[in-house]
C-alpha cells in the first residue's frame, strides 16, 4: 500500500526554522516526482516546491524562493522541506504528494499525505 506521511510541523516564532519530512512507504520515492503543497484556512491549496525523480531538478513558488529548500534522501525513502526565515503567512497545513509523471506546483499528483500543521506566530 503506497503511503506518504508528513511530520515535523509545529509552532515556531517568525524568523525561525522547521524541517518537514515526507516519509514514503510501499514504493520507492526516488522513482517519483514529489511536491510540497500548503493550504491556509480559507485559501486554496498552493504548490510550494517540487523535486524530480531523476536529475534532482527543483522548483519553488516565488513566495518561498530563497527561504525553503527541498531535498531527498533515497536511502531513507524520504523527502524534506527545510523552511527558514518563516513568516506568519507561511502558516498552513503542509502536504506532500507523489506521482510518477506529474511534476510542478499544480495539484495533478496522484498520491497525497494527510498533512502536518505549521504555525508561525509570536
Amino acid at each position: 500500500q503506497l503511503q506518504l506521511v508528513e511530520s515535523g510541523g509545529g509552532l515556531v516564532q517568525p524568523g525561525g526554522s522547521l524541517r518537514l519530512s515526507c516519509a514514503a512507504s510501499g514504493f520507492t520515492a526516488g522513482d517519483y516526482n514529489i511536491g510540497w503543497f500548503r493550504q491556509a484556512p480559507g485559501k486554496e491549496r498552493e504548490g510550494v516546491s517540487c523535486i524530480r525523480a531523476s536529475g534532482g531538478y527543483t522548483n519553488y513558488a516565488d513566495s518561498v524562493k530563497g527561504r525553503f529548500t527541498i531535498s531527498r534522501d533515497n536511502a531513507k525513502n524520504t523527502v524534506y522541506l527545510q523552511m527558514n526565515s518563516l513568516k506568519p503567512e507561511d502558516t498552513a497545513v503542509y502536504y506532500c504528494a507523489a506521482d510518477r509523471y506529474a511534476y510542478g506546483l499544480g495539484p495533478g499528483y496522484l498520491y497525497w499525505g494527510q498533512g502536518t500543521q505549521v504555525t508561525v506566530s509570536s
